[in-house]
């Protein structure tokens, strides 16, 4: 099944809980919720006490992405505050396999990103030990940039892999993601759309509207 998820990065944080109002009222089941700590990533963006507030507003899946060094020193409390699910980065964590279990035994669902200069063949190891495969579709740290072409092969590769091993996994990509390239982001195996600027930029309404037609009508 293909899910849209919008990207909190981009929101207008003046306005965020009508904008999460907008969002809860559409068909949409997913937050994704960027944490950058200015070391992994050169950004920093927002940490606990916004997702606290933010799961007080939504009852939406709330879909944490640790772009931080060592995130396994923040699974629980992030947890505690009310993420549904955590991906950690295969580049940022020495004990990859530990920190998935933890974030399981806590109920959560458990996701491996990868960046897109790190060969995709880096999170094949963790497929069976993962609920979903991220897929940077731009590198890290900032909203708002293109593209890079070269992860629709990534993209392609994970997902045959995935299949090969009859695995129930999904495959999410953050990044770039526009109405244009939408089609061959799915044609490639790319099931959970991650969108910042495209959902939030102008009608948040009518653009999700825009963006869950096209992916039912690839379904």
């Amino acid at each position: 099944m293909n899910y849209l998820v919008p990207s909190i990065l981009s929101a207008d944080f003046c306005e965020l809980g009508t904008q999460l109002d907008i969002i809860g009222k559409s068909s949409v089941e997913h937050l994704h919720v960027d944490i950058m700590d200015g070391m992994f990533v050169p950004s920093i963006s927002f940490g606990m006490p916004v997702l606290e507030c933010v799961r007080k507003r939504t009852d939406l899946f709330l879909d944490v992405h640790m772009m931080v060094e060592r995130p396994e020193r923040y699974v629980d409390e992030f947890m505690r505050l009310g993420a549904d699910g955590i991906t950690i980065h295969v580049e940022a964590c020495d004990c990859i396999y530990k920190t998935l279990e933890h974030i399981r035994s806590l109920g959560g669902k458990r996701g491996i990103a990868i960046n897109p200069e790190t060969p995709i063949e880096h999170a094949f190891p963790y497929v069976e030990h993962v609920d979903m495969v991220l897929v940077m579709t731009v590198h890290p740290g900032f909203g708002g940039q293109s593209y890079i072409p070269e992860c629709y092969d990534k993209i392609r590769s994970i997902r045959s892999e995935i299949n090969k091993r009859g695995l129930p996994v999904d495959v999410e990509i953050d990044g770039g993601v526009r109405l244009e390239n939408l089609k061959r982001n799915l044609d490639v195996g790319a099931n959970m759309i991650v969108t910042g600027s495209a959902v939030f930029k102008g009608d948040i309404e009518n653009n999700i509207k825009v963006f869950l037609s096209r992916m039912k009508q690839e379904a």
